[in-house]
C-alpha cells in the first residue's frame, strides 16, 4: 500500500515545474535555433508551403 503512494508521489514531483523568482534578476533563455536547408533546385516548392505564402 505504501510503495504506489510513494510513487506516485514521486513521479508527480519529478513531473511538475520549477520556477524561480529573483527580484531585480533578469532570467534570459535562449532563443531556438532556426535551421535554414536549402532548396533542392530553383522553383522548388515544398507541398503545403505554397498555401503559406513561404515560395
Amino acid at each position: 500500500m505504501i510503495k504506489p503512494v510513494f510513487c506516485a508521489v514521486l513521479a508527480t514531483l519529478l513531473m511538475s515545474g520549477c520556477a524561480v523568482y529573483t527580484p531585480g534578476v533578469a532570467v534570459v533563455t535562449p532563443a531556438p535555433a532556426v535551421v535554414v536547408v536549402p532548396a533542392p533546385g530553383p522553383g522548388f516548392c515544398p507541398p503545403g508551403q505554397a498555401k503559406k505564402g513561404r515560395c
